[in-house]
């Protein structure tokens, strides 16, 4: 079914964008004309009367005709304008340059005075649109768009022209004032200060680093000078060593299967070594005996002769050249008191040497006979605390200027028993006791000329059973307790009488008498004191003369 056709109305563009009119060809002055509120309102009239009118009457000349005719051309006719108001910050058409934006003000922050110059008071930063105070510019206020006289529709949009921004005013920076020169008493004081705080620290610091090390460097130790590693004086313990070790010897004496360990000294150039009995009781066959010198140079020893009760024997070495032979002191001037060394070979290490001091003077001891056959040692010996030890039996005690003054001989140790040989009385405890050298002389002699070495007796038997104070003769009533005609007998002792004194020095028992005895000669006069028939009986005091025996 067929409509009537309806009357058709010309469409409204309402958003269409403007023609731009082309700048480039019109003059300068009429775009400075059409720039102007003149032409921006112009130009609103003339799109009214486009929009009222329609298009052209027909029958109207379009440019061509117009031209043809020699009319001046009509300027095209603007494009319609919207029937809202023009948004100066609504997005441009295609093509169209948009709106400019008034740009606000820069402020610049007002310049900081320098370092010690103050600040005026009540100074501030401004806030955004008003100038520094001071600086000689007012507040710049924002721009309208309006009233740059930008065309608010229709035609093109230019953004207003660029302001100038304002530059706020500097303060000039005052002078900075002069820096006062600063005394010199006060500079030196000051740097005298650092430098004695810094050597102090630098001070300390060294002397804990040597405190704790000893020294900045590399440690070096001391160092002996020659001179003082030189010989020592002869009156000096070290002196009086180096002259006496060359005539110490070590012996050692093979037998049955053991072997004994000594010491022994040098008595002549002829080869005789003096030593204790018990050292070579036990060699055997004609190298039972090996001699051993300080050098190091060795022979074999042969026994001359000994003795048990007196425990001294002789050895002779032959075919040895440069022996030294030890001078020989005075053991009856021997006092308490007095330095001496020992020397030995304590558990066979030759050339060891002790000191100490003479403790006791005529102290009577009896050692050996400990073993079956074995005969006991009467010795009235000098003590000494100088250190010995088994295998220092034989060695020779020496005084202050280096004389022989006794024989090494016998040590009491812990276990109570004194004795050197075989190590059985244990270590030095501090008491050593030395034949003295006036007894071993006379020994020597006997048995390097003789073989065999005399005992001084008065000819009487004693009773070893006794407990009383001193030594009985023989049992009461008892036969051969006196021998006839013997030194007692001719003296007018007999049996029950009771000695208490030997040339005025105490005797305590059997044993003490025949140490006193045998510490002299024979054929020397003694003084006994007597208690007749027993303790109860008259004092006496006889002489005798010492008579002699052998073995």
């Amino acid at each position: 079914m067929d409509e009537p056709n309806a009357t058709r109305q010309e469409p409204k563009w309402w958003s269409r964008p403007r023609r731009v009119p082309d700048r480039r060809t019109q003059p300068a002055a009429t775009r400075s004309a059409e720039t102007g509120p003149a032409a921006v309102e112009s130009a609103r009239e003339q799109t009214a009367e486009a929009a009222a009118g329609g298009s052209a009457a027909p029958g109207s000349a379009g440019p061509e005709a117009q031209a043809a005719a020699g009319e001046p051309a009509a300027a095209p006719a603007a494009c319609p304008e919207p029937l809202h108001g023009v948004d100066p910050y609504s997005t441009p058409p295609y093509g169209g340059p948009g709106p400019w934006a008034p740009a606000p003000p820069v402020q610049r922050p007002p310049v900081t005075p320098p370092h010690g110059v103050a600040l005026p008071p009540g100074s501030t930063t401004p806030p955004h649109g008003v100038p520094a105070e001071g600086s000689g510019s007012a507040a710049v206020p924002p721009v309208d768009p309006r009233s740059t006289g930008a065309p608010e529709s229709g035609g093109p949009t230019r953004g207003p022209e660029p302001q100038p921004v304002p530059q706020p005013a500097v303060p000039p920076i005052p002078p900075r004032p002069p820096a006062r020169p600063r005394p010199r008493g006060r500079r030196i004081a000051l740097g005298a200060l650092v430098l004695a705080l810094v050597a102090g620290g630098a001070g300390g610091l060294i002397g804990a680093y040597i405190e704790r090390n000893g020294s900045v460097s590399d440690i070096e130790l001391p160092r002996t000078a020659a001179a003082e590693g030189g010989a020592r004086p002869k009156g000096s313990i070290a002196g009086i060593a180096r002259q006496t070790l060359p005539g110490v010897v070590t012996l050692h004496a093979r037998g049955g299967g053991a072997e004994a360990t000594g010491t022994g000294f040098v008595l002549d150039r002829r080869g005789h070594i003096l030593t204790n009995h018990h050292v070579v009781e036990g060699a055997e066959g004609a190298e039972g005996v090996r001699v051993t010198f300080d050098g190091g140079q060795t022979a074999t020893g042969e026994v001359v002769g000994g003795d048990a009760g007196y425990d001294l024997a002789v050895v002779q070495v032959s075919h040895v050249s440069g022996l030294t032979p030890l001078p020989l002191g005075d053991s009856d001037a021997v006092r308490v008191g007095d330095p001496v060394i020992a020397f030995g070979a304590p558990f066979d290490l030759d050339g060891t040497v002790t000191t100490g001091i003479v403790s006791a003077t005529e102290r009577p001891i009896t050692a050996g006979g400990g073993e079956p056959g074995s005969e006991l040692s009467y010795v009235n010996a000098l003590q000494t605390d100088a250190p010995m030890n088994p295998g220092n039996s034989g060695g020779p005690l020496v005084d202050a200027r280096g004389r022989v003054v006794g024989v090494n001989s016998a040590i009491r140790g812990a276990g109570g028993a004194p004795g050197l040989s075989g190590g059985e009385g244990g270590g030095s405890v501090g008491l050593g006791f030395a034949i003295p050298v006036n007894q071993a002389r006379r020994i020597a002699e006997e048995l390097i000329n003789e073989g065999r070495a005399t005992h001084p007796v008065i000819g009487v038997s004693l009773d070893m059973q006794y407990e009383g104070e001193g030594a009985r003769i023989g049992g009461t009533g008892g036969r051969g307790a006196v021998v006839p005609g013997g030194p007692a007998d001719r003296a007018g002792l007999a049996a029950g009488d009771v000695i208490t004194e030997v040339g005025g020095k105490p005797v305590t028992g059997g044993e003490e008498l025949i140490v006193r005895i045998r510490s002299h000669r024979p054929g020397e006069k003694l003084e006994l004191t007597v208690l007749g028939g027993g303790a109860e009986g008259a004092r006496r005091t006889v002489r005798v003369t010492l008579g002699s025996a052998t073995g």
